[in-house]
């Protein structure tokens, strides 16, 4: 959210961010909501004005004459009526307002590459050697096959389409990643924290999932609560409308969740194997630190630091994409992607996702501190950004390490996490 006085004083640059964002005036008209806006306050002067008045006559009628008395109840009851009619509209105004403020996106970041859509994303560097095997590779799905590691076909009966079940060294592989992030996290001094993936509907709102990707996420309506999409959606509410001091920030947490996606809008896409499922394990960087942007720049190159880190421990040779303005969604700031070579696509494929929200979560979830030294109080910055998600990690990490007899190969890094395996496999 942003806050409506910088709109206002700043409508043409809201309309360049906005046009940036790929936001017409049919989705998001900026004079329709200044102009509801002044609208709101008039009949906030308005019903002020009535009930100022009203206290008059109730006050008037203990003093008044039997024979006054009549006529300024009377006056007091038409008011009355006056005010219960205008306290009607403001209410459906101010709820035309608040969801047209729900839907006003971020602005991008200056720094960000402009286009419409992702192929106007650019690639900022690529890191590690693409390998050239001396054998026809295979793809996870035919590594998991021959190794004995999942039950796709039969989880698929019970559990439906985009379900996975891997095991064996696979599935203590899975585990593994997670561990070796959360230790590299706690080292880099985050909080480590295990979230709940159930949600009530507010943090929807304050995450930013709300209003705008709502077929994307699973909702129990016996319960009215969802199912969260990444331990960012809670740990981003869990200090909701608290005031920090200064001294508090930076709060860094590493949480680890379930996470469920509908996908809704991905029909065609990625449907064999553990690229694109329903439900599956992510590991979330999330940073709350003070209203300062060189503050949370500096935050978010740490954040993309680290996942780079991850990704070399993991010998995964990837690039780093920043993000255009059309393809980074709302909340956005500034993003980047990094993306693990996949042999058998044969192309980059998204691992992590870097974001710089700066103060437009806060401003929803109403997350505040109070600066040392002015004692003013601000609203906080959010970044975001993953520390690993499986099964998706799984497929370049097999396939990049995959030997000719269909063993893998376990990196250095990795290896205490899997009891000194350095090589995992039917073979083995």
């Amino acid at each position: 959210m942003l806050d409506i006085k910088f709109i206002i004083e700043n409508l043409d640059t809201v309309r360049d961010g906005l046009e940036k964002k790929g936001y017409t005036k049919d989705v998001l008209d900026l004079d329709a909501l200044t102009a509801l806006y002044k609208e709101v306050n008039k009949l906030k002067t308005s019903s002020q004005s009535i009930a100022e008045e009203k206290n008059k006559l109730s006050n008037a009628i203990k003093s008044a004459s039997s024979e006054e008395r009549p006529s300024i109840i009377a006056k007091s009851k038409a008011l009355g009526e006056e005010f219960k009619l205008l306290q009607d509209e403001l209410n459906t105004k101010q709820d035309e307002f608040n969801l047209m403020m729900l839907k006003m996106p971020n602005m991008p970041s200056p720094e960000s590459p402009i286009g419409p859509d992702d192929s106007a994303n650019v690639v900022r560097r690529k890191v590690g050697n693409i390998r050239e095997f001396s054998f026809t590779p295979r793809d996870h799905i035919e590594l998991m096959e021959i190794n004995d590691w999942s039950e796709m076909e039969r989880i698929a009966k019970v559990s439906g389409s985009r379900t996975y079940a891997i095991k064996n060294d696979l599935a203590q592989l899975e585990l593994a990643m997670h561990m070796m992030v959360l230790d590299k996290l706690r080292e880099h001094g985050f909080t480590v924290i295990t979230v709940p993936s159930i949600s009530k509907e507010k943090p929807l709102y304050g995450q930013g999932y709300l209003p705008f990707s709502r077929d994307e996420v699973y909702h129990l309506p016996n319960d009215d609560v969802y199912l969260s999409g990444t331990a960012e959606l809670i740990l981003n509410s869990l200090r909701a409308d608290e005031i920090l001091t200064e001294n508090e920030l930076p709060i860094l947490y590493a949480g680890f969740s379930p996470c469920f996606r509908r996908e809704a809008g991905a029909a065609g896409k990625d449907t064999r194997g553990l690229v694109r499922v329903h439900q599956f394990m992510k590991t979330e960087q999330f940073v709350i630190c003070k209203n300062d942007i060189n503050e949370s720049e500096k935050w978010h190159q740490k954040l993309l630091q680290i996942s780079e880190e991850v990704l070399q421990d993991l010998e995964l040779p990837y690039q780093v994409l920043e993000v255009c303005t059309g393809d980074m969604g709302a909340p956005k700031y500034r993003q980047y992607d990094l993306e693990a070579w996949v042999p058998s696509q044969n192309c980059y494929r998204e691992t992590h996702s870097c974001s710089n929200i700066t103060e437009w979560q806060a401003r929803r979830t109403n997350l505040r501190y109070r600066e040392n030294e002015s004692g003013k109080v601000k609203f906080v910055h959010t970044l975001n950004n993953t520390g690993i998600a499986t099964p998706r990690a799984l497929v370049p990490f097999m396939e990049n390490h995959q030997n000719e007899d269909g063993t893998v190969n376990i990196p250095v890094k990795l290896q205490p996490y899997m009891g000194g395996k350095k090589i995992i496999g039917k073979n083995c």
